[in-house]
């Protein structure tokens, strides 16, 4: 049976424009990596790290090669396995393998730098999920205490050739009191790296003339680690064009201005530095709740 699908949004037809290969798919989601947010919590703050990596003994029958890795905050890496057509219990088996081998990608590239082991996620992405893959998804479905996810990412073109894509996620995480993945600062509910961002902007606030030395005072580098709590927009940007990876805030609405600077907060946060960072805000007078 033949089936024409057409979508119209805002009066714009819509036909359906599918990716004719999976590696034009794999380079929209290295251009477009906030399409990999999982959810507003834990898996909001993503970085595309590399893609068609080589894995020995990736599969059972051989050797295999991860699509995408990618970063959430400070806390997990992300296999992501892509399908140009539908994702099911085969594509799963398929990540599965990939996960058995995950400690092998720690230690064949500079992909973690955290003073705290890696988290694991896998994320399956086609453009239509098997019914038994997806209700095993939004039941919250692990594999080695691993969360899994599914998206379904279509792609489609109007008549002025305008390009849409639409993504639809399946993923069902169990939160824990471990995770702290949800605070409350000033009536607001915030995730981790989103928390500092608001909470150093709330300080500049009260003390408007506060300097970069100061503020470096304030909140010590030591509290995140090897990145600091901020830096400067200019040396945030040029990590972000160095390395491809973007390990701050640096979108005009979430640049902080000082006296004599303007700075990034970090995004890279796990549950150890964040409680180093919260207990800080503490002494500082700032009231950051755990949700």
């Amino acid at each position: 049976m033949d089936i024409f699908r057409q979508v119209t949004a805002n009066n714009i037809t819509l036909k359906e424009y599918p990716f004719w290969k999976e590696l034009a798919m794999e380079a929209y989601l290295l251009e477009n990596e906030d399409i990999l947010i999982l959810d507003k919590d834990n898996f909001n703050d993503v970085t595309v790290l590399d893609a068609e990596i080589a894995l020995k003994a990736g599969r059972k029958s051989g050797d295999g090669r991860i699509d995408i890795l990618a970063k959430y905050g400070g806390e997990y890496l992300a296999i992501v396995e892509l399908k140009l057509n539908e994702i099911n219990e085969s594509t799963l088996l398929q990540l599965q393998d990939y996960l058995n081998q995950r400690e092998q990608i720690v230690q064949m590239g500079d992909y973690w730098s955290e003073d705290t082991a890696p988290k694991w996620v896998g994320v399956l992405i086609g453009n239509s999920i098997s019914p038994e893959l997806q209700e095993k998804l939004r039941n919250g479905y692990e594999y080695l205490g691993i969360p899994i996810a599914g998206m379904i990412v279509r792609r489609f073109r109007s008549e002025e050739n305008e390009i849409f894509v639409v993504s639809d996620t399946f993923f069902s995480y169990r939160y824990s009191n471990k995770d702290y993945s949800k605070f409350i600062f000033n009536g607001e509910e915030y995730n981790k790296g989103r928390l500092v961002n608001a909470a150093v902007g709330y300080y500049v606030d009260m003390n408007p003339l506060i300097s970069f030395a100061e503020l470096k005072e304030a909140f010590p580098r030591k509290l995140q680690g090897s990145l600091g709590v901020f830096d400067t927009i200019e040396t945030a940007e040029d990590i972000y064009q160095r390395w491809g990876h973007k390990r701050h805030y640096i979108k005009p609405e979430e640049v902080i201005k000082l006296k004599d600077s303007s700075i990034a907060t970090c995004t890279q946060w796990n549950p150890t530095n964040i409680h180093a960072f919260i207990n800080r805000a503490r002494d500082l007078g700032l009231r950051i709740e755990f949700k």
